[in-house]
């Protein structure tokens, strides 16, 4: 059984963790971390994520991380580094779930990972990460007379836009086509903007109400148009992904992961 510390453990993706951390035989919660200042210090992880007792206290001392075999870090951004910092001095397998991160911050990442597993992942959700296997398949296939514009929405906390999981959706599909993001990525359009450009990616981000997370990836052309959508109801699915991620990075030699690695789609 894989020991895994949870990182952002107050926070909804945390109380997620924690429940379904006590559904799966194949890890065990033995530290609960959040910033130091959290009002929440002290007290019991599973009461704060409505389970019974866990006898593993908030903790704002990344020394308690020290039990665990595996991080899983769904923290703020701009601490992430210094966890994935600790994970490779500690020798600890490192899974992130938090997007958002700047360009020195991915630094810090992998080169967490020329020490240690990591697993990184925009989305953790095996239907995710489908769906990017579909998306990618699909833009292979259609030309460029095929259109795509991927919408995304999220609950109106969320604070990155686009999302992870529509920037690793433009991702897959401009790997489809062998686009360079960068060259034909739209992140939305105000304005007189013209005809829409050939081989263009449209990305565009909604926030509202509770939504956890919606994708979809259209894929439209004179006649016709196809559609690709995931709609996660709960976070559960992002928390099942990334504990069976912290599970099958422990012992794996050091490296940079993705979720096709760990569900065996790669």
């Amino acid at each position: 059984m894989t020991k895994v510390a949870i990182l952002g453990a107050a926070g909804r993706m945390g109380g997620a963790l924690l429940r379904c951390g006590q559904r799966n035989d194949d890890v065990s919660v033995v530290a609960a971390y959040d910033r130091p200042d959290h009002p929440d210090t002290g007290k019991d992880a599973g009461l704060l994520a409505g389970l019974d007792t866990l006898g593993v206290p908030l903790s704002g001392d990344l020394a308690t991380l020290s039990a665990a075999d595996a991080f899983i870090d769904f923290s703020f951004h701009a601490v992430v580094p210094d966890h994935a910092a600790l994970a490779a001095r500690e020798g600890k397998a490192f899974v992130l779930g938090t997007t958002g991160l700047t360009a020195d911050e991915e630094t810090a990442v992998h080169e967490a990972a020329t020490q240690v597993p990591v697993v990184w992942a925009p989305n953790m959700s095996l239907g995710v990460n489908v769906l990017f296997s579909l998306a990618e398949q699909a833009a292979r296939i259609l030309d460029l007379d095929y259109d795509i514009e991927i919408v995304e929405m999220h609950h109106r906390h969320k604070k990155d836009a686009p999302s992870g999981t529509a920037l690793g959706l433009a991702k897959s599909v401009t790997a489809g086509r062998d686009q360079a993001l960068d060259d034909v990525a739209n992140y939305g359009r105000v304005g007189d903007t013209g005809a829409r450009p050939r081989g263009e990616i449209g990305i565009h981000a909604l926030r509202g109400g509770d939504v956890v997370g919606d994708h979809t990836v259209t894929f439209a052309t004179d006649g016709e148009r196809i559609e690709l959508s995931h709609r996660a109801s709960s976070r559960d699915a992002f928390a099942m992904g990334a504990l069976k991620a912290a599970a099958w990075a422990h012992g794996r030699p050091a490296g940079m992961y993705d979720m096709k690695a760990v569900l065996g789609l790669a």
